[in-house]
């Protein structure tokens, strides 16, 4: 099992799940973070952290494509280990459906 990002982070990129993370698996995007499913250790400390609750185990249902935006993302950004400011519109984004086919970005964060 493993933890991913799903559509709520993006457009809003709260951050608060990184610094919990004990192996360093969150990776950045310009408008979302991803984890990188084949460094998860499926200990589950940052899903309550998330404000958007954009963190969910893959044993959900639906969440196979999930996984593999993780991992395809997780493969080209930086590294994030450090918490920094939400996107500064987060709260408007936040909540909202079909957020990957409206804002997704695939540009890199800024890395740490």
């Amino acid at each position: 099992m493993t933890y991913v990002v799903t559509d709520n982070c993006i457009a809003c990129k709260y951050t608060d799940c990184v610094e919990v993370c004990p192996v360093d698996c969150f990776y950045e995007g310009e408008n979302t973070l991803v984890i990188h499913p084949d460094e998860c250790i499926d200990c589950g400390v940052c899903e309550p952290e998330c404000p958007a609750d954009a963190i969910r185990p893959d044993t959900e249902p639906g969440m196979e494509d999930w996984v593999e935006f993780n991992r395809q993302y997780a493969q080209l950004w930086p590294v994030i280990t450090i918490k920094k400011d939400a996107l500064p519109d987060a709260k408007k984004y936040d909540g909202e459906t079909g957020k990957r086919e409206k804002y997704f970005s695939p540009n890199p964060g800024s890395g740490d």
